[in-house]
């Protein structure tokens, strides 16, 4: 009778470590964005849109990557433009600033993430900066006004990136709560501060369903490094090139 009680009771340690496990194996949270234009169209076509998750108090703390393990992105000034035009680095990150064209160029952000001017550098040089606080950082050619890039500056490595229908997934989450973060450079702060909530996240819940953001037509204009217009170029400029 007590070698029967024993393994009974071991059967249930057992089964019920199993659980536990099983329980605690990360898991990839998907997400379906759809957007809806300013006159109420919906488009279900949502893409770029950044979806994050950082955990809540009192949760286990996110695992950041080895600063030397981090990877080396770029963004590449080619014809006038960035690429990628959007960029997602985890804090500590340090990107290249490659200059592709055939004329100088200025690369600098006053926003929030990283403010930065890495100053007028020639064809076929590179510069580097190393994002070392989160935040979303506007970049701009203080040449060209029609160069512009943003980099998403996290502290988490649980995020996506919306692509194709509005997809998106986030792989390797611990179960727990989490505050979702969702960030599109289509929409007003003030509506995307309305999307910050509370999550929980288990097997038996992966997804965070639809997740719906309202976008706006209007195109934010900008200034200079010096914060004043930008002037017409002109052929004496280090940055002007013949039309």
């Amino acid at each position: 009778m007590r070698l029967n009680l024993q393994k009974s009771l071991l059967l249930f340690l057992l089964f019920a470590a199993i659980l536990h496990l099983d329980a605690a194996q990360p898991l990839t949270v998907t997400a379906r964005i759809e957007a809806i234009n300013s006159g109420g169209t919906r488009n279900t076509s949502a893409r770029d849109v950044v979806v994050w998750l950082t955990p809540k108090e009192g949760s286990a703390p996110v695992q950041l990557t080895e600063t030397s393990d981090l990877q080396h992105p770029s963004l590449t000034q080619k014809d006038k433009s960035f690429s990628p035009h959007l960029l997602i680095v985890q804090v500590g990150s340090v990107v290249d600033f490659p200059n592709h064209d055939p004329f100088f160029h200025n690369v600098f952000s006053l926003f929030e993430g990283k403010r930065f001017d890495l100053g007028l550098y020639e064809a076929g040089s590179t510069r580097h900066v190393r994002f070392d606080r989160p935040g979303i950082c506007y970049i701009f050619c203080n040449i060209h006004p029609e160069m512009s890039a943003i980099v998403v500056v996290l502290d988490t490595t649980y995020y996506a990136l919306a692509r194709g229908r509005g997809t998106a997934e986030i792989p390797n989450v611990p179960p727990g709560k989490y505050i979702l973060h969702v960030w599109d450079e289509r929409s007003l702060p003030e509506d995307l501060s309305k999307l910050t909530r509370e999550v929980s996240v288990s097997s038996e819940q992966p997804s965070l369903g639809i997740i719906k953001i309202r976008e706006t037509e209007v195109v934010a204009s900008h200034k200079n490094k010096y914060g004043r217009d930008y002037d017409k170029p002109t052929p004496s400029s280090p940055g002007y090139i013949p039309q």
